[in-house]
């Protein structure tokens, strides 16, 4: 296979950009011009047992509040489909749980397939409007640190356009961040689509080619493939930016140079966004929590007792004094408990996403930390009885 080829199963048919842009569709995604997309009122038949998951969102794009809406919020939480809670019904997500032990209302903004950056630059835009908040949330899924560099996340979804749902498009170009080799420094990059005509773009072969054959995630993504016409070059920029060793003597070696150099940039760039969002709290008087949730590959991985693939992250977070929870930590802990096989344990909580079991969990993992972050402390933890 060659760089052209793999781009070639990227491009897009005008029937699925149509069917996106209709705002009567039955899909679940709506155009945005800096984030690519944001949600809008779905049911799908991706929940637990195989039932329909009903999923409703507010005028301000939040997901419906169920507990205690009627009462003023002072907590935001933004990131991915951990975040959104992808596969539950409303009522069942993490913050309605938590919401609801509390005695406060929370707010969700998750999308499901933002990175950290996507979900960052959400955070701007929402706590500029009535709804913000003082105290934030940033969740932070395994993937998407490799989310917040890609230009195009579509160009890393092939299967999921042409196996699991073949008229459903998203994960459309968007705003990301890009490293220059020659600053060894991030960047923001603006949405190179942001009309809905610039969409069809997509669908011109020679324009997917020319505008993606040089990006560094593609190419690394290609050498993972043993694409043969991969550049090698590119990976090597980045690989002396960041002082990675690299071997590209084989294809295999080529292969496990790549994976490095792509973890290791997706990883440095959340760094550059967290330091980012904290600059922007402190900015305006806000309090900022990272939160880290996991794929269940992931949590098998660790509850198997092998090394983590974001440990330096971790670390990093820890070094720089963030505020943070690590729910992989929570996860071996609670695997501790069972006398259960890692995979027997991971289909306690996953369908995919985490089921309803799953975002309980997640609810009281945090627990501890919010309650000593929130000040005054929430209505369930008041010193003194509580009003009704």
């Amino acid at each position: 296979m060659t760089l052209r080829e793999l781009l070639e199963e990227s491009v897009i048919s005008r029937e699925m950009i149509d069917r996106f842009l209709d705002p009567d569709a039955p899909v679940w995604a709506k155009f945005d011009p800096e984030l690519g997309y944001l949600l809008k009122d779905c049911v799908l038949k991706d929940g637990v047992d195989e039932c329909y998951t009903l999923s409703h969102y507010a005028s301000g794009g939040e997901r419906m509040m169920i507990n205690h809406a009627d009462q003023p919020c002072r907590m935001n939480t933004y990131g991915n489909s951990f975040t959104q809670c992808h596969q539950v019904s409303d009522g069942e997500t993490w913050q309605e749980y938590l919401a609801a032990h509390l005695g406060e209302p929370i707010r969700n903004y998750g999308i499901g397939g933002f990175g950290v950056y996507q979900a960052y630059l959400r955070m701007l835009r929402e706590e500029a409007t009535v709804s913000s908040a003082e105290y934030m949330m940033l969740n932070i899924y395994s993937d998407d640190h490799y989310r917040s560099i890609y230009p195009w996340r579509g160009i890393h979804m092939r299967s999921y356009y042409q196996n699991m749902n073949p008229k459903m498009f998203h994960a459309n170009p968007w705003a990301h961040v890009r490293l220059n080799p020659e600053s060894g420094k991030f960047e923001e990059v603006a949405n190179q689509y942001s009309t809905p005509e610039s969409l069809y773009q997509l669908c011109e072969k020679e324009h997917v080619y020319e505008t993606f054959k040089d990006e560094f995630t593609l190419n690394a993504r290609a050498a993972q493939r043993g694409v043969k016409d991969a550049q090698t070059d590119i990976l090597q920029q980045t690989a002396d930016a960041f002082g990675r060793p690299t071997d590209f003597s084989n294809p295999d070696a080529t292969a496990k140079t790549a994976q490095d150099l792509l973890t290791y940039c997706g990883l440095a760039s959340s760094v550059f966004v967290v330091e980012k969002a904290t600059a922007f709290a402190e900015e305006h008087g806000k309090k900022l929590i990272i939160l880290l949730s996991y794929a269940s590959p992931y949590t098998q991985t660790a509850c198997e007792g092998n090394p983590r693939f974001d440990q330096w992250f971790v670390d990093a977070l820890a070094e720089k004094g963030h505020l943070f929870v690590d729910s992989l930590a929570k996860h071996v802990e609670d695997f501790q408990s069972f006398r259960c096989t890692p995979e027997e344990y991971i289909r306690r909580y996953y369908i995919g996403h985490y089921n309803p079991l799953g975002n309980h969990f997640f609810a009281f993992a945090i627990e501890d930390a919010v309650v000593d972050w929130l000040a005054p402390k929430p209505r369930a933890y008041a010193e003194g009885e509580p009003p009704l």
